[in-house]
């Protein structure tokens, strides 16, 4: 990658990061994405599963519902996903039904990750697509934001 890519990378996944800080002073896990189709953003969402009681509210799924709205189409062709925890089992489904090309995450999940921690979902080749994914960018600032939110819901007794 070079360092032009990298850095657009990085300012990408800080408007993620911008939405997880968002998600962390509602109470909500901190996981932030945005969608860029080519150089035009196009969605930012940040988790709302206890805001909307809705256990499908992560921060892709709905940037991936503000992506088709804005582009008209349901398929993300020439988008690219930056999110700041690696997608689950049910994102990276939505991922692929999208036809998303590229996706960026930075922190791994090993208890839930559908992207290379407990399975690899997006490179699949049994599946009719597949993603290009780099992973790990900006992850210690990511995954200390998560790490901030779950140490104090601890500390208040929450779950």
């Amino acid at each position: 990658m070079s360092t032009s890519d990298l850095e657009l990378h990085r300012q990408r996944m800080q408007m993620a990061l911008q939405q997880a800080q968002r998600a962390f002073e509602q109470e909500e896990v901190p996981v932030g994405a945005v969608i860029f189709h080519q150089d035009r953003l196009v969605a930012a969402a940040h988790n709302q599963r206890e805001t909307l009681r809705d256990p499908t509210a992560h921060a892709e799924m709905i940037a991936i519902t503000q992506a088709a709205q804005a582009l008209g189409d349901w398929r993300l062709q020439e988008c690219t996903l930056y999110v700041t925890l690696e997608p689950c089992a049910m994102c990276a489904g939505a991922i692929l039904q999208a036809r998303i090309p590229t996706v960026v995450y930075g922190a791994s999940d090993p208890k839930a990750g559908a992207v290379e921690s407990l399975y690899r979902l997006l490179s699949d080749p049994r599946l009719n697509h597949r993603c290009q994914v780099v992973s790990g960018l900006m992850a210690q600032q990511c995954g200390e934001l998560l790490t901030q939110f779950f140490r104090r819901q601890r500390a208040l007794g929450k779950k």
